[in-house]
């Protein structure tokens, strides 16, 4: 079937010398009234890739409102809704000319051949060659100078096409009887040899084997095979395979258990625009073990009766295998799984029974908010109040706020869940915007963990020099470990030391990229910068001062795990963090042994704070989190008090009783007081005045503009005269505008970087002064592309 274009359709178009994809996103039979360009300016298409559209028209929609309210390109936001790798990038490639041909024996003549020579000899025999391959195998700087000059003179032709590194379907050879039975003879009365028989006789019961099952199973060669199919004894075909998350693992479907009646009211009250197929925004505010996911499967499940699909994102990669695998039990293969850790075969092939409909249920981290799920009934976002949610590169998108645009697009149910929500969406259940749905007891009853700050001053003034841990948290784990039962120690800092300093001069080694120190991995003998990725080897004396006393300043997880194991030489420890996530199968086994009870404590940051469910743990310890709370950002305080509502959730969702111990030198803080006691209400009581004394958000819409670039005065430059514009813009004062100023991270992956805030009340204002002054800067030939605007912010480091 030949493809034709069609809005969604991949297309390979010319873009300067070069051949690009692209993505149809509209057809016109007309120019634009008014445009200057002629029909003869048009540029013909090379080749439309897709018989059937890729980007559904729901996609299509979706994508362009995300380009539109978070000021991102729009090709670039329909790349981030695709599967990585599945439009394939254009190569250059050499072939030879009838006039080259004829060259290459008088190339050969000369006793050095020259770069051109080599290349022109190389193409001639192998009819064609990638330009890339070509200066790979030449090695010279002068190669692609070279392919130009023979191009020019007509021995060569470059051309381009898809190159072949894109994912594709994955085929299996695999080998059947043609006529299964007793069989001695082949078709034409011949007998097999014992080599031939074997594969008989291993294929007698089967439907089908794969090829090098076949093989192993009948200790034969593939010749064996080869004549079996020319007798037409055997078919040897193709199959499409599919690249499974979970590999082989089997699931047994999980019977429900019987919900309690504050899940039945809530599920009462889902249950009428699930049914009326009506747009609906609902914050599902529940204590850590209330029984959220119960009501999601739930819901999912009457979504799945009216034949519609639903959607489940979960803020870390890290809640992925543990939310799939328990939906599995439930639905089987009708649960498919969207997150960065699956290969690219595997994404693709998720993306593909999504699209096939084979699956009607996704699970995924925030890119999966554009799985191709169609007629979408239903959509959670866990955890909504996770930072992790917002894209940081561009196109700076949040995928809670796209998911709740998404479901409004499609009329379909969106459920907020949290147990500590951000204060915008409380804000919004609380002014009626969101249905206000509440789960505020644990299952069985089971009272929330008791918590206990430990003021650290004192502990300073016992000893009189600071200590990682207490006395209080330290007869904590012991007592915990000598009753069998399991404990979780959060530090929301990852590596062994936080930076490395010359004790001669004072020096600290900073990340020559970033304004920040450089984190000690001891595990790896390197220091590393979390921002950029610099790494380097750790010192062995000071590179400021050559002097020898290296001193590594501060803890991180990598340290605290090895303080353990040293206090505590029997327990089983094992550390989660983005260090161990990176490695997946080694994570999901970290996990599922500490939820079998193979492993007795768990050392991490704060991905072990959401959603985990651990009936064995009592016992959760906080190291600190006094750097958190000391961030020059609005909401240091809310993600203070969420990280420590959350990890203290972790604790006591069995029979026993939890205990959390909170570690930290600002002991009166709101923040802390109010997580200690588990009192939502009461944070977002303090929290939301200070909010609106300041104007913050949910008071006004928020807009960071950051300007950035390796010169330091043209970034500067560039921020003064982006505040010029943006005065303009704002000539009636609608909006208050902020900076230029240093970012607090002021350089970062090389790049030096000031920071302007615009807030106002009128989101369509702020919107309308934020178009005005890029527009008039574009006009004024300044470089748009040094420029980053994010819409909502949810930091402003």
């Amino acid at each position: 079937m030949r493809p034709t274009a069609a809005p969604g359709s991949r297309i390979v178009v010319p873009l300067g010398r070069k051949l690009v994809t692209g993505y149809i996103v509209n057809l016109r039979e007309n120019l634009y009234p008014g445009t200057s360009l002629q029909e003869s300016d048009i540029k013909d298409a090379k080749e439309i890739l897709d018989v059937i559209p890729l980007v559904t028209s729901e996609l299509l929609e979706l994508t362009r409102w995300v380009a539109e309210y978070y000021v991102a390109p729009w090709g670039e936001v329909i790349k981030a809704a695709l599967p990585p790798g599945i439009s394939p990038t254009m190569e250059q490639v050499l072939a030879i000319t009838a006039k080259g041909r004829g060259e290459v024996s008088k190339a050969l003549s000369g006793s050095t051949p020259t770069t051109r020579e080599r290349l022109l000899q190389m193409v001639s025999e192998s009819e064609e060659v990638s330009l890339r391959t070509a200066l790979d195998l030449i090695g010279s700087a002068q190669a692609t100078k070279a392919a130009r000059e023979l191009e020019r003179d007509g021995l060569l032709e470059i051309m381009q096409r898809p190159g072949r590194e894109f994912v594709k379907a994955k085929y299996q050879r695999r080998v059947r009887l043609i006529n299964p039975g007793d069989q001695a003879l082949d078709n034409e009365g011949r007998k097999f040899t014992d080599a031939q028989l074997r594969v008989v006789t291993v294929l007698k019961d089967q439907a089908s084997l794969a090829l090098p099952q076949l093989l192993t199973a009948a200790k034969v060669s593939f010749s064996s095979i080869q004549t079996l199919q020319k007798r037409k004894v055997v078919d040897v075909f193709e199959e499409r395979v599919r690249r499974d998350p979970f590999g082989d693992v089997k699931f047994e479907i999980t019977e429900d258990y019987r919900l309690t009646r504050d899940q039945e009211r809530v599920l009462a009250e889902l249950d009428q625009p699930l049914r009326g197929r009506t747009y609906a925004a609902f914050l599902l505010h529940g204590v850590t073990g209330s029984g959220k996911t119960e009501v999601y499967i739930r819901a999912m499940r009457v979504a799945l009766e009216l034949g519609r699909s639903a959607l489940m994102l979960v803020p870390e990669i890290a809640l992925t295998p543990v939310f799939s695998r328990r939906l599995r039990m439930h639905f089987g293969d009708r649960v498919a799984i969207f997150h960065s850790s699956l290969s690219r075969g595997e994404r693709f092939d998720e993306w593909t029974r999504v699209t096939n409909g084979e699956a009607r249920i996704v699970i995924g981290t925030r890119s999966a908010v554009f799985a191709p799920i169609r007629d979408l009934g239903l959509v959670i976002v866990d955890e909504e109040h996770e930072s992790t949610y917002r894209q940081q590169d561009s196109p700076n998108y949040n995928g809670r706020d796209t998911a709740i645009v998404r479901a409004q697009k499609e009329s379909a149910v969106v459920i907020l869940g949290s147990a500590t929500p951000s204060l915008e969406s409380f804000h919004n259940a609380s002014t009626g915007k969101y249905g206000y749905l509440e789960l505020p007891n644990r299952l069985g009853n089971r009272p929330m963990a008791v918590a206990e700050i430990i003021d650290m001053r004192a502990v300073f003034d016992r000893y009189q020099k600071p200590r990682v841990f207490s006395d209080e948290l330290l007869e904590a784990i012991e007592q915990a470990h000598h009753k069998g039962e399991q404990s979780i120690i959060l530090l929301n800092r990852r590596g062994y030391s936080s930076f490395v300093l010359c004790r001669s001069c004072g020096e600290s080694i900073q990340c020559p990229n970033c304004d920040v120190t450089l984190t000690y991995h001891r595990s790896e003998r390197v220091i590393i910068c979390h921002y950029c990725n610099h790494r380097e080897a750790a010192p062995s004396k000071c590179p400021t001062c050559d002097g020898k006393y290296i001193y590594y300043v501060g803890e991180g997880t990598e340290q605290i795990e090895e303080k353990l194991k040293n206090l505590f030489p029997t327990l089983r420890i094992a550390r989660i963090d983005r260090d161990t996530t990176s490695r997946r199968r080694l994570f999901e086994k970290s996990l599922l042994d500490f939820s079998a009870g193979r492993i007795d404590m768990l050392v991490g940051t704060q991905i072990l704070a959401k959603g985990h469910d651990f009936p064995n743990v009592t016992l959760v310890g906080v190291v600190s989190v006094d750097a958190g709370l000391g961030l020059p950002d609005f909401r240091a305080a809310e993600r203070t008090f969420q990280l420590l509502t959350q990890v203290a959730g972790r604790a006591g969702r069995g029979d026993r009783a939890g205990k959390v111990l909170i570690q930290t030198y600002h002991p009166y803080h709101y923040a802390l007081k109010h997580a200690g006691a588990q009192d939502y209400a009461g944070f977002y009581q303090e929290e939301i005045r200070h909010r609106q004394n300041h104007t913050y958000p949910p008071f006004v819409a928020l807009a960071s503009l950051l300007v950035h670039g390796a010169d330091l005065v043209r970034v500067r430059s560039d921020a003064v005269e982006l505040r010029k514009e943006l005065d303009r813009a704002n000539a009636e004062r609608t909006a208050r505008v902020l900076g230029p100023a240093p970012a607090p991270l002021a350089r970062l992956k090389g790049e030096f970087r000031v920071q302007l805030l615009i807030k106002c009340r009128n989101r369509h204002q702020l919107r309308k002064i934020i178009d005005d002054a890029l527009k008039a800067l574009n006009e004024r030939k300044v470089n748009l592309r040094s420029i980053n605007v994010e819409i909502d912010p949810v930091s402003i480091m």
